[in-house]
């Protein structure tokens, strides 16, 4: 028995906001090319009024099951992938599985940027196992809910969406895979991309709240010196376990943290720009989101076919990051 993507879809708020937004309204100190030069993103998503991470969540869901033909009751888990919930507790899986009806387990897992990545295996794993047949796995957050909009070194950086797939059993002769992945975690690059206060450590106080301490706190340079590094090892480490090259892939969907990242990446592994997905110009970087809305947005332009090998790849705080390949078995 085998693991294999049989369905996507993805949710992006209505409301748009273009760069200006940030010099023009807010009154930071940036530009049109401050923002495309250091990230490529011109514009992105917001999340309108009541919209949170379970209702964007659970729109994409819709789409997903749509797309895949199948129905909340064949569904035996729901898995999502955020840092940004709706409340402490109870879990967004859990309100995405009352607000579909559905009667299944589900759960959170929190892994950032690397959220799709790392849930990917965990959940292809639980088919794999026979533990599940059919898993709805969401890469969902809404970042502009943990955004001080009055800093321009994370505010601009940041959209919200939710992205699904379902992760069936499928038989051997089936065309899709979801094969190995490569992952991997250094917790002490965490000081330099967190949110410092609202935990165990740090419970808020009035003082910590007007300090902003609730908000994204990143070390932006650091961060792109270790994303650029860390993705081109990642998936060098990926290609060769897999005992494949670059010339044997066929899509290249990484996260979209920053186009420079991206750009750097491509270079240095040789990959053709018309085999990479690039969206954060129209979206920016939706964390958990990113990788799964860019493949559903694949699809619709018709860039992945069946048989086609896709490779992931991925850096978040934690510092984590990881790459999978997936051999696509949908028309």
């Amino acid at each position: 028995m085998k693991a294999a993507i049989t369905g996507t879809g993805r949710y992006f708020p209505e409301r748009e906001e273009t760069n200006a937004y940030f010099y023009e309204e807010l009154g930071l100190d940036t530009s049109e090319d401050w923002i495309v030069e250091r990230t490529g993103i011109r514009t992105r998503r917001l999340a309108g009024p009541g919209e949170t991470c379970s209702t964007m969540a659970v729109a994409a869901a819709r789409r997903c099951l749509q797309d895949a033909g199948r129905s909340v009751d064949d569904v035996d888990a729901i898995v999502v992938a955020t840092v940004t919930p709706d409340q402490p507790l109870p879990s967004v899986a859990c309100h995405v599985q009352a607000a579909l009806g559905a009667r299944c387990w589900a759960f959170d897992l929190v892994a950032a940027c690397s959220g799709f990545v790392y849930g990917l295996n965990v959940v292809a794993g639980m088919v794999e196992s026979g533990r599940a047949k059919c898993v709805l796995f969401i890469g969902a957050d809404h970042m502009s809910s943990i955004l001080d909009f009055r800093d321009r070194n994370t505010s601009i950086i940041f959209g919200d969406a939710a992205g699904a797939v379902l992760v069936e059993a499928v038989d051997d002769d089936h065309p899709g895979t979801v094969h190995r992945s490569t992952l991997h975690a250094d917790g002490t690059g965490a000081k330099h991309l967190q949110i410092p206060a609202g935990g165990g450590a740090m419970p808020l106080t009035p003082q910590l709240l007007d300090e902003g301490l609730h908000f994204v706190k990143q070390e932006g340079r650091v961060v792109f010196r270790h994303a650029v590094s860390g993705i081109i090892s990642v998936v060098r480490e990926h290609l060769a376990s897999e005992g494949i090259t670059v010339d044997d892939i066929d899509l290249f969907v990484p996260h979209q943290a920053n186009v420079r990242i991206i750009h750097a990446a491509m270079d240095r592994l040789k990959v053709p720009r018309d085999k990479t997905v690039i969206t954060i110009d129209r979206y920016a970087n939706t964390t958990a989101a990113s990788i799964p809305t860019a493949l559903d947005i694949a699809r619709e332009e018709g860039r992945v076919r069946c048989g086609d090998r896709v490779l992931f790849a991925t850096f978040g705080a934690g510092f984590t990051w990881g790459a999978q390949t997936v051999t696509w078995g949908l028309d």
